[in-house]
């Protein structure tokens, strides 16, 4: 596999991983009633949806196909977060963070794979992992008040 195609892969990867956080995020939101907590899932859910549209565009760039769907994650994190809303909202922020926390993971290790090459590492490090670093920070102060 050519660098260029790991790479590719590895974005795809990461790009399944933001799809799936949109999911995740839609699901919360629908069984959200608190005004201030459902502006900032709102705004996380945003992020995520730009945070897809940078890494197709990435993919893109790179000559690959951007995947069009979530995956198994997706599905799996669509059944959690079902269950999660069904148990109140103390449990769908805590599965929110855990799921934040799986991407977070899955960023740094595209970080330390030396096959990724250096525009897209840029990326992560300065636009996307960031984000994610915020979401986790979000959900944290979310939970305290909830």
């Amino acid at each position: 596999m050519k660098t260029s195609d790991h790479c590719i892969a590895i974005c795809n990867k990461l790009l399944r991983g933001e799809r799936s956080a949109v999911e995740t995020y839609d699901q919360a939101i629908t069984k959200c009633t608190d005004e201030p907590v459902l502006a900032e899932l709102h705004r996380l859910r945003g992020e995520h949806s730009f945070s897809v549209s940078t890494l197709e565009t990435n993919v893109r760039a790179m000559g690959g196909q951007p995947d069009d769907s979530s995956g198994l994650w997706g599905a799996f994190a669509n059944a959690v977060q079902g269950t999660a809303n069904a148990l109140g909202a103390d449990f769908a922020l805590e599965v929110l963070q855990s799921g934040e926390k799986s991407g977070q993971l899955d960023y740094e290790e595209a970080l330390s794979d030396d096959s990724v090459i250096p525009e897209c590492k840029t990326l992560i490090r300065s636009e996307l992992l960031p984000k994610l670093q915020e979401h986790i920070d979000a959900l944290e102060r979310l939970q305290q008040v909830a």
